[in-house]
C-alpha cells in the first residue's frame, strides 16, 4: 500500500499549514497589541477606582442631571410668562396733535394709540374747544376699531400707524 498522499501534496499541505500558521500568528500578536493598548486607556480611565465608586459617580451625574432638568423646566415656565406678558403690554404707540376747529388757535387736541403685540388696545383722543376740553377713550381689537364706538378719522390714522409698528415683544409659534 503506497502513501495515503502524494509526496508533492503533503509538500503543498505543509505549506498551506504554514501559511496558516503564520496567519494565526501575525493576527495574534496584532490582537495582543490592542489588548494591551486597551488595558492602558482603561487603566487611565479606571485608575483607582472600584466598580462601586464608578457606581456612585453615574448615581451623581443622574442627580446632577435631574436637577438641570427642573432647573430649565422652571425657566420655560419664567419664559412663557415673559412672552404672554410682552404681548399683553403696551408697546406700539402714536400720537397725532390736530387742530379741529380753524377757529380755535394750536393743535391742542390729539389722538393717542396705544396697542399690544396682537393690535389690541384702546385709542384716548381729546378734543379741545373754547369752551372746554373732552376726552374719550375708545377700545381695538386686533388693529380694528369696535363697531360701538367708531374712529374718527384722527383715530383710524393713530390706530393704523401704531399698527404697522415694527412689535417689540418677541413673536414665536402659538401653541395653544
Amino acid at each position: 500500500m503506497e502513501g495515503l498522499i502524494s509526496p508533492s501534496s503533503a509538500i503543498l499541505l505543509s505549506l498551506g499549514a504554514a501559511v496558516l500558521g503564520l496567519f494565526g500568528f501575525v493576527v495574534s500578536v496584532v490582537l495582543l497589541l490592542r489588548l494591551q493598548k486597551l488595558r492602558k486607556d482603561l487603566s487611565a480611565v479606571f485608575a483607582g477606582k472600584t466598580g462601586t465608586d464608578l457606581e456612585e459617580v453615574i448615581l451623581k451625574q443622574r442627580e446632577g442631571l435631574k436637577s438641570l432638568d427642573e432647573e430649565i423646566r422652571k425657566l420655560y415656565g419664567i419664559a412663557e410668562q415673559l412672552y404672554r406678558l410682552g404681548n399683553e403690554s403696551i408697546h406700539k404707540t402714536e400720537l397725532l396733535r390736530f387742530n379741529p376747529f380753524k377757529e380755535v388757535g394750536g393743535n391742542q387736541s390729539f389722538a393717542l394709540a396705544l396697542l399690544n403685540g396682537k393690535n389690541t388696545g384702546f385709542v384716548i383722543s381729546s378734543i379741545h374747544t373754547r369752551e372746554g376740553t373732552r376726552v374719550y377713550a375708545k377700545p381695538i381689537e386686533a388693529g380694528a376699531e369696535v363697531k360701538e364706538y367708531p374712529l374718527s378719522e384722527e383715530e383710524k390714522h393713530v390706530v393704523g400707524t401704531a399698527v404697522r409698528k415694527q412689535s417689540t415683544a418677541f413673536t414665536r409659534k402659538e401653541t395653544e
